[in-house]
């Protein structure tokens, strides 16, 4: 397979023309760290944009970062928290859970758009990028959205791009909203509960006037040992709910007093703090229970979103219905399982469960051959499949770009 290295926006629309005319589509990579996630691509050659990995510029004060597609985002995070900031909705660094070495570009966050546990409060990644430059599938240049957060001129094309896993156009440079990290964090545990008492504390907690940023639960697990970056905070894999709250130093510690009483028929909560607290919530974040070099990393595993509800009697049913293990996040509204090993990976079982609820259902982690056989993303109606297949083909009418990652069978 033939790997092209592009330096700048002109080659990528040299490549993206000459895949035209040949009729040779092409899979987009920065660091390759998410190949894993969906289908085998129809490709014969790699558009490899990791040299394209240079942050055009940084307004601290303006609370704006433009950068090149292909720049790494473990240097981002260091260079943005350097100036005490943060991407507001906590990327995922799927490295962990997919056993690749490294956590990716900007280009592959906005391109998944998998969001961390602060979605709730602070959206996802579509909601904090603000612009940018990309190339289409007729191989032109285009600019969407700019650098001020007010930007409604237009269509706003920049929301189709994140999580569009590279099949509308090849992002080139991306302007996004950085925030001030918090002064503080505290975070509440509440240990032995339920999956539906869990459900109950965290909507509790998240209909509060507390503001809490993050409502977590780790079920009761054979499974999860000490050793899964939660230090002894859950003992011997016993049921972990936690609850986040930041801010000011004063405030954070008023709300979780405030909170804490709130929860009392619940429990008694304890407190962690700062480091202790950030450490917990990067284990959800990554899903560090399931990682692939854990006992479960052999394991498929699912991305379940569906009303909060609902999560805790549809995750609670698909691990006893198939012996596997689930984490919950966003107040039961993600839904994180790891199931047996098996040829379908479980997808009747819970395609059927997400469907009941008005979710859908991602394979995040499963070997080739069953990627091969099952959907990985959750399959459309099917007036949205051509809704969706309408606007693929406004963007890249060749399907170059990409082709087949989103589902089986598709345009050859």
């Amino acid at each position: 397979m033939d790997t092209l290295k592009v330096r700048d926006a002109k080659d990528v629309e040299e490549v993206v023309r000459a895949a035209i005319a040949n009729e040779q589509p092409l899979e987009i990579i920065g660091h390759g760290s998410k190949r894993g996630i969906g289908h085998a691509m129809a490709t014969n050659a790699v558009l490899d944009l990791s040299a394209l990995n240079a942050v055009t510029s940084y307004e601290p004060n303006e609370l704006i970062i433009t950068l090149q597609a292909g720049a790494p985002l473990g240097d981002v995070l260091s260079l943005i928290d350097a100036k005490n900031q943060q991407f507001a909705f906590e990327p995922m660094n799927t490295a962990p859970l997919l056993g690749t070495p490294v956590s990716g570009t900007i280009g592959g966050m906005i391109a998944a758009g998998l969001a961390g546990p602060r979605r709730i409060r602070a959206g996802g990644a579509r909601d904090h990028l603000l612009g940018a430059h990309a190339v289409s599938g007729f191989g032109d240049s285009f600019k969407t959205g700019g650098k001020v957060v007010k930007n409604v001129t237009g269509y706003d094309l920049c929301k189709l791009l994140a999580g569009s896993w590279g099949t509308l156009s090849v992002m080139t440079e991306v302007t996004l909203k950085v925030m001030p990290k918090p002064e503080a964090e505290r975070t509440l545990l509440l240990s032995g509960l339920d999956d539906a008492a869990a459900n109950k504390a965290m909507t509790a907690a998240l209909g509060s006037p507390f503001d809490v940023s993050g409502a977590a639960h780790l079920p009761k697990s054979a499974f999860r040992a000490k050793t899964d970056g939660l230090g002894d905070l859950a003992g011997q894999g016993e049921a972990l709910t936690v609850l986040r709250l930041e801010g000011i130093t004063a405030s954070a510690a008023h709300r979780a007093g405030s909170l804490r009483e709130l929860l009392a028929p619940f429990g008694t909560a304890t407190l962690v703090e700062d480091a202790a607290s950030a450490a917990l919530w990067a284990t959800i974040r990554d899903v560090l229970p399931f990682a692939a070099s854990g006992a479960l990393g052999a394991w498929p595993v699912w991305r379940i979103v569906c009303p909060p509800a609902s999560g805790a009697a549809l995750g609670t049913q698909l691990a006893r219905e198939t012996g596997g293990d689930v984490i919950y996040d966003w107040g039961g509204g993600l839904i994180w399982a790891a199931l047996p090993p098996k040829g379908d990976a479980h997808a009747p079982a819970v395609r059927m469960r997400a469907n009941a609820v008005g979710g859908h259902a991602t394979l995040i982690r499963a070997a080739e051959d069953v990627r091969r056989d099952v959907d990985v993303f959750h399959p459309q109606a099917p007036g949205i499949t051509a809704l969706s297949e309408r606007v693929r083909a406004s963007f890249d009418p060749k399907a170059v770009l990409n082709r087949g990652r989103l589902s089986r069978g598709a345009v050859a």
